[in-house]
């Protein structure tokens, strides 16, 4: 009996010791957001990594973003450059797919989730019909492969370069112009291939085999598709190393060399997962195990991106296609600010300053190449997908909260280019200034949101033009900030197309998404999703609807009409509706906070809760829409922290409800800032009351420099409050 007690403690021991070894990162579930709308991937990456090798189930369309769907039963392969939830199609480059046997009519596998796992830096997976185990794990610049043939004779590996992920199969004979695969030596081999998706862009790689193979052969005219041929034994594995570049073949053998070339799989893997793991440390949440997944996925996700495409030497191809050097190694790419302004840039000035700087300065080096700030980079490339110039709060923001790495003059040199120049096809800044607005007759595309998210760009210039004092700068942007008065219908108390005469659009369809049949006012949503889209300026929003009252009512409007999706538009993005709050998609995230600000305090708290609970679920299809480079699980961040910043250039956070217990913040300076909440359980979900540091804090927000001091934050729940 004692003897049966003392092996319960031992391994009771055992698990909590391994458990601990795992640290926060056995929190983090990679397939959250793989199926429905999330368009999240399961593979192997580092934190701002150029490498993020990850299954395919498939390569067309909207639904294939990021190459996987975890509806599906099939893998075609492992590819080695993916997007993290975004709703473009681009990348796949550089497929893998092992195979035994006779060479198949079509390179495809089925799996079984059952025998499929992932965690931060590693991916594993059986491939049923060739009984062949996967594992994948991954640094910034390589990927690496072991592959464990089960079955004993000949065993092969697809390597193909013609692959990639685009909108239909006649695009994938076509998206490559230029590329081809050379065999080096028996356990060598290299490429590169020039491709046209959303953007133009030049992939280079280095694979190197841990055996050598027995024979090689192209299954194409044009060398982007080789086997190569191995005997193996029952059980026998072999392993690869792939190193890519974006400079050229010798960039990826020096990126090979510089990171992983002595190294085993294994000790690759532990890397991956230790720097995981720190940024993760940065902030130890308490709670159930289900808060702390939906959290610590958070943080991964927002973390994968953007990307470093400089080489380990500094070499990177920018904006004009021409190779540079970066004298600090790093140039940022996928940058998908339209998204990323709003939550997860400040995530990046709160909680790793030293990145962050390093991200402001390419977007200005950016500059220095296209003479314009980036809108929505990939591989550094322009793709110009999205509308406003977002580097302009990311920037500003970074400015005003002293993050250094770059300097503040250069910086509102590029703004104040960006946002008076013709670089941006989406903007005429003569009609802007002309007519105060964007006219709907002459803008025949989203000219209602053009005009709202340029306008709050104006405000963050003008606040830099404030701090470095160029009054007549300030003057000039801080009056083009409120050019959203211009579209605000007084009738409807909401933001309504315009004509050059000044009449309204007729008819106002301001439920519809999209209106392309009458020229489309509006990006992904409609009248009622962007009337808020005035972050710079909130009371005077208020001041316009008239005041806190009918303010409120509207936003309690928003949140209770139907959840009916209208109009022939962009509609695949509206998503996560509560009434028509679309929670699926950036331009609303930030509202559900406004009625703290119009002093109903207790809406915000109960929404965020809602939002929370419903459209952040830890399975595949937990995510409500697009995660769109981390933007979507940075407002869960911020929200389990008990609040948000509703003007990402501000430096303020206004009050929400926490959702954790307990969380302690290692911030960039060295200090601790932690928040506690008190009293918080399912039936008590209301902030009574604040104290920071021991004293009663009244204030509606925090402080960007309140948190970098450091101290303690406690909220007091109880219930509702009486009305």
């Amino acid at each position: 009996m004692m003897q049966k007690k003392w092996s319960l403690t031992v391994v009771a021991f055992l698990i909590i010791a391994a458990a601990h070894a795992q640290g926060y990162s056995q929190y983090v579930d990679p397939f959250i957001g793989t199926s429905a709308t999330g368009h999240t991937f399961p593979g192997a990456t580092v934190p701002f990594g150029m490498v993020q090798l990850s299954p395919e189930t498939g390569n067309f369309g909207w639904h294939y973003s990021s190459g996987y769907r975890y509806e599906d039963s099939t893998i075609t392969g492992f590819a080695h450059t993916h997007l993290s939830g975004t709703g473009g199609v681009d990348l796949g480059d550089v497929l893998f797919f092992p195979f035994q046997g006779k060479e198949p009519q079509q390179f495809v596998s089925r799996f079984s989730h059952r025998k499929e796992k992932a965690s931060p830096g590693y991916y594993e997976v059986e491939l049923d019909d060739h009984d062949i185990k996967v594992q994948l794990t991954a640094s910034a610049h390589t990927g690496l492969h072991r592959y464990t043939f089960n079955k004993a004779g000949q065993s092969h590996l697809l390597i193909d370069i013609q692959s990639g992920l685009v909108e239909n199969a006649e695009e994938l004979k076509e998206h490559v112009s230029e590329g081809s695969i050379s065999i080096d030596s028996k356990t060598t081999v290299s490429g590169y291939a020039f491709s046209s998706q959303w953007v133009e862009k030049k992939v280079y790689f280095t694979a190197q085999f841990s055996k050598a193979f027995t024979g090689s052969h192209f299954i194409d005219e044009d060398h982007r598709r080789l086997i190569v041929d191995f005997d193996t034994q029952p059980g026998e594995t072999i392993e690869v190393k792939v190193a890519i570049s974006g400079v050229s073949i010798d960039g990826a053998r020096k990126n090979l060399a510089a990171e992983t070339l002595n190294k085993t799989f294994d000790q690759v893997k532990a890397e991956a997962s230790k720097v995981w793991e720190s940024y993760f440390n940065r902030m130890k949440a308490e709670g159930t195990g289900a808060q702390k997944t939906a959290f610590y996925t958070s943080i991964y996700h927002a973390l994968i991106q953007p990307n470093n495409i400089a080489d380990a030497d500094g070499r990177y191809r920018g904006a004009d296609g021409e190779v540079h050097q970066s004298a600090d190694k790093v140039y940022y790419s996928t940058l998908s600010l339209w998204d990323t302004y709003r939550a997860a840039q400040p995530y990046y000035t709160l909680m790793c300053s030293d990145k962050d700087g390093q991200i402001i300065e390419t977007m200005l080096q950016h500059f220095n190449t296209a003479k314009l700030l980036p809108v929505w980079t990939l591989w550094g490339k322009e793709s110009f997908a999205m509308i406003g110039n977002h580097a302009v709060p990311a920037i500003v923001d970074a400015a005003l909260k002293g993050i250094k790495g770059f300097d503040r003059e250069q910086a509102f040199a590029a703004i104040k280019v960006s946002l008076t120049n013709h670089k941006n096809p989406k903007y005429n800044w003569d009609t802007y200034t002309r007519y105060g607005y964007l006219p709907s007759d002459s803008v025949k595309r989203e000219a209602v949101s053009r005009t709202l998210e340029a306008a709050y760009d104006d405000w963050c210039a003008a606040q830099l033009a404030k701090s470095l004092h160029k009054t007549d700068d300030y003057n000039y942007f801080n009056k083009r900030s409120k050019y959203y008065m211009n579209l605000f219908d007084k009738s409807t108390n909401l933001m309504r197309g315009r004509l050059a005469n000044g009449d309204w659009v007729r008819p106002f369809a301001n439920l519809d998404s999209g209106q392309l049949a009458i020229g489309g006012d509006y990006t992904e949503g409609n009248a009622w999703q962007y009337v808020w889209s005035v972050q710079q300026d909130i009371p005077g929003l208020i001041k316009l609807m008239g005041g806190n009252k009918p303010f409120t009512a509207k936003l309690d409007s928003l949140f209770s009409m139907s959840s009916k999706v209208f109009g022939k538009g962009s509609t695949l993005d509206v998503t996560g509706l509560i009434g028509q709050y679309a929670h699926g998609n950036e331009p609303n995230h930030h509202v559900a906070y406004l009625y703290t600000l119009a002093g109903q305090p207790y809406k915000t708290q109960r929404l965020v809760r809602q939002i929370a609970d419903q459209f952040y679920q830890n399975k595949p299809d937990g995510l409500s829409g697009n995660d769109d480079c981390g933007q979507m699980s940075a407002w869960y961040i911020f929200t389990a922290l008990g609040f948000y910043p509703v003007n990402p250039a501000d430096g303020r956070y206004v009050f929400g409800a926490p959702q954790l217990s307990r969380i302690n913040i290692s911030v960039t300076n060295g200090k601790s800032f932690v928040i506690e909440s008190k009293g918080l359980s399912k039936a008590n979900k209301y902030v009574q009351s604040i104290s920071l540091n021991g004293k009663p804090y009244l204030k509606n927000y925090i402080r960007h420099f309140d948190i970098l001091k450091g101290g303690r934050l406690v909220f007091v729940m109880g219930e509702k409050p009486k009305i």
